[in-house]
This record gives structure tokens, C-alpha cells and sequence, in this order.
């Protein structure tokens, strides 16, 4: 985790002042450092029957869509709104800096579905959890959340209990 680590670039006052940024492209852009953080994504998910992952918007879409390839199975898309073609589900949420909404299909996903969500970073939970009332509103069975970084301080992941939450580098 320590290479993961080395390779992530803070931005300081991006999006808005007061924030640093926890910039992943650096991971993104070396091969192995990103088959790594995949794999070690994928780790306590594997043998659990997960049928497919769903990856908020945006840089949710590159980690769960490689974790989906790697374990075989469908990626589901959530999306901000107005971006999916068909009918959607919707949810509202706020973000550290605002407000947003996501949509996922009604058709994506079933009542015998193991779903894992994945996103980048888990902050306040909004985003995890907006993503988790889409989901359970299909009737998924939610097998857990898989994150690169937990800021802990912010205590997202108090939102997404009692729901198994793995992250790979905590701040």
C-alpha cells in the first residue's frame, strides 16, 4: 500500500479552497502500480458470489470497471443526471462543496444480484450512499464497498454501516 501511497499527488485548494485533492492519475498512469491497486481492491471480494459492480461517476467508473473485469462479472454505471439514455432510478445527495444527483437504470440490475460498489474516495459518504439507496432500491444484495482512500476524519463510512468497507489507504 506504501507504493499506492508514494504515487498519489495532494492538490491543494481543488475543487475549492480548503480542499487538497487526492489526485490518483499518477496510479492510473503506471501499468503494474495499477494491476496492484486492482488487485488488492479485489482481495476480500473474491469467493463471495459478487455477480456485478457498479462505479459512481467519475473516477469510480475506472476502478470499477477494471475491478468488475478482473472478477469476471457486469459493470453497472452510476451516473449524474441526465447522462443515461433509458428510465433511471434517481437519488440526491450533498457533497462536501455542493449538491448532486445520481441516476443508475431500472433495468440494471436484479433482485439476484451480489453487488459491490466501488468508487476512488470515500469522504462524508454521500456519494456511497446515494449509490447505496439506488442499488437496494433494485433489490441488489449489496456485498460490500471497495475505496483506493478513506479520508477518516470525515466519517463516511459510519453512513454505510452495518455494510462490509474496504479501503486501501486511509488519511
Amino acid at each position: 500500500m506504501e507504493e499506492i501511497k508514494a504515487r498519489i499527488r495532494d492538490v491543494p485548494d481543488f475543487p475549492k479552497p480548503g480542499i487538497v485533492f487526492k489526485d490518483l492519475t499518477p496510479v492510473l498512469a503506471d501499468g503494474p502500480l495499477l494491476v496492484k491497486t486492482v488487485e488488492a481492491l479485489v482481495l476480500p471480494f473474491k469467493g463471495r458470489g459478487v455477480t456485478r459492480v457498479a462505479g459512481m461517476e467519475a473516477r469510480g467508473f475506472i476502478f470499477a470497471s477494471l475491478v468488475a473485469y478482473h472478477l469476471g462479472v457486469g459493470f453497472v454505471p452510476l451516473r449524474k443526471a441526465g447522462k443515461l439514455p433509458h428510465t433511471t432510478h434517481r437519488a440526491a445527495y450533498a457533497l462536501e462543496y455542493g449538491e448532486a444527483v445520481l441516476e443508475m437504470h431500472t433495468d440494471a440490475l436484479t433482485p439476484r444480484d451480489r453487488l459491490l460498489l466501488v468508487d476512488d474516495l470515500l469522504a462524508t459518504g454521500g456519494t456511497a450512499a446515494a449509490s447505496l439507496d439506488l442499488v437496494t432500491r433494485a433489490g441488489a444484495t449489496v456485498v460490500g464497498f471497495a475505496f483506493v482512500i478513506e479520508l477518516d476524519f470525515l466519517h463516511g463510512r459510519e453512513r454505510l454501516a452495518p455494510h462490509f468497507v474496504h479501503s486501501l489507504l486511509h488519511y
